[in-house]
């Protein structure tokens, strides 16, 4: 029951959601330069009559799916050039006058009506051609209704009703007349300019006889001027001598005044530039002194931060460089400590391997002896005796005697000669075999000889001893 209560909140918190997205999708802002046309079930107009559209004018709407839609209007200015010619004026004369109107699409309320209206869906050079349409027809009737002295001279009078009319016609789609400017207005009879040449003609003979008054009345002055001119220069001469004499005078006190005044203002002058030019040194001097000891003092600063900074980076250069040594050292002797693990290791293993595999041999070997360990030492011994007795053969095998000299009293012990005494000893500082089964802890097998009197009796061995013996006193006699 809990598991269908979650379903249905989400189901319904879904349709809301999505309600929302679509009201929030058909609410729609109008621009500051668009109209928003809303069309289809609309409100009627406030008398009860039906209303084919709702204009908007900057604002906001909502837009109800399925019953209403919308577009919008552009309020750009169009700019539509119209050349008019061969227009008919009044006097039955053509004339040719290009014109620029710039229009838009108004925003009053009736006329906004209209547009919406008639203009809707339409391209921005449809609506052109169609308000250029109007304008020919309009600015064609307005110039067949005056005459070209106006049209040419009262240019006020002319656009005012091109604008007039014009406006009027376009209110009707929706448009509204925003300017008007006519470049030129000629005419294929060549009345406009033979105006023009009358204009100038009477304006340049009005000009020359208001040059011909201004030259005579110019010549009474100049009379009456000169006659005045006479008397008064004169009046005005003996004023001047008696006024020139008095401002001689006048003068001569004054430049007596001015040279002492002068005098004082040249020596206030001159001292007050020595002074200053006194005082200009000494603060020049006193900036310099200080100038040179800041320098001085940068100087020091200057040599003393480059020795501070000089050991500081000796320092640090010993520093990394101790540390790469150390670092280096630590690394080879890591490097030595592995590779001599790594050798003991290898030797390690190799001495195992074969103490194991001697381990082996031992145990087959013991196995052979029937589990009886002296016995499978004795076979080993066995094995390798020949190899024994030939190392103690060897031993005295390649001794180079060329000659030997003895002295012998033939005193020796027991009464045998000495030269057989050596021999014999010779041959008994080999180690006998009994003395090495002793050094390992086990006793010689029979097999092998028997000890009579502490010496072992080993065949061959024995016979080589005696032989020696035999031979001694034969060695001693020669």
């Amino acid at each position: 029951m809990s598991e269908m209560v979650v379903i249905l909140i989400a189901v319904a918190a879904v349709f809301v959601l999505m309600m929302l997205i679509l009201i929030l999708s058909r609410y729609r802002k109008c621009p500051s330069d668009k109209i928003l046309i809303i069309y289809g079930k609309v409100a009627p107009n406030a008398d009860g009559s039906p209303r084919a559209a709702k204009c908007i004018h900057g604002g906001a709407a909502f837009i109800w799916p399925i019953f209403q839609s919308f577009q919008y209007l552009d309020l750009t200015p169009m700019t539509i050039n119209v050349d008019l010619t061969k227009a008919l004026s009044q006097q039955n004369i053509r004339v040719d006058v290009p014109s620029r109107f710039t229009v838009g699409i108004s925003t009053e309320m009736g006329v906004m009506q209209n547009a919406a209206e008639r203009l809707l869906g339409l391209k921005s050079s449809e609506i052109q051609e169609l308000a250029r349409d109007i304008m020919f027809g309009q600015l064609r009737l307005v110039i067949a209704t005056m005459a070209i002295e106006e049209i040419n001279t009262d240019r006020d009078k002319f656009l005012e009703a091109v604008s007039r009319n014009v406006e009027t016609e376009l209110k009707k789609i929706g448009l509204r007349l925003i300017n008007v400017n006519v470049t030129d207005i000629n005419d294929e009879s060549g009345y406009i300019e033979a105006l023009g040449k009358e204009a100038a003609a009477r304006a340049i003979n009005d000009a020359k006889q208001s040059v011909a008054e201004k030259n005579r009345d110019g010549s009474i002055g100049a009379s009456k001027a000169v006659r005045d001119e006479r008397i008064s220069v004169a009046a005005s001469d003996a004023k001047a001598v008696e006024g020139e004499n008095e401002s001689k005078a006048i003068i001569a006190k004054s430049d007596a005044t001015r040279r002492e005044m002068e005098a004082e203002a040249l020596r206030r002058a001159t001292a007050a530039e020595r002074t200053a030019e006194a005082r200009a040194l000494e603060e020049a001097y006193a900036a310099q002194k200080a100038a040179e000891q800041a320098r001085a003092d940068r100087d020091a600063a200057t040599g003393q931060a480059d020795i501070i900074v000089n050991a500081k980076i000796a320092k640090e250069r010993l520093e990394l460089e101790a540390e790469a040594d150390a670092e280096q050292t630590r690394r080879r002797a890591k490097g030595d400590a592995d590779a001599i693990f790594a050798r003991m290791e290898a030797q390690a293993r190799g001495i195992q391997e074969v103490l194991e595999k001697q381990a082996i041999g031992f145990g087959k070997v013991v196995d052979a002896a029937g589990g009886d360990t002296k016995a499978a030492v004795q076979l080993m011994i066995a094995d390798k005796i020949e190899d024994l007795v030939k190392i103690q053969v060897e031993a005295i095998k390649n001794l180079q005697i060329d000659k030997i000299t003895v002295w012998d009293s033939m005193s020796g012990d027991g009464g045998s000669p000495t030269t057989s005494n050596f021999l014999a000893g010779m041959m008994r500082s080999i180690p006998p075999l009994n003395e090495m089964f002793k050094m390992a802890g086990m006793n010689i097998p029979g097999f092998l000889g028997t000890e009579s009197a502490g010496d072992l009796q080993i065949p061959g061995v024995a016979q080589a001893v005696e032989a020696s013996e035999s031979v001694a006193p034969e060695i001693a006699e020669g």
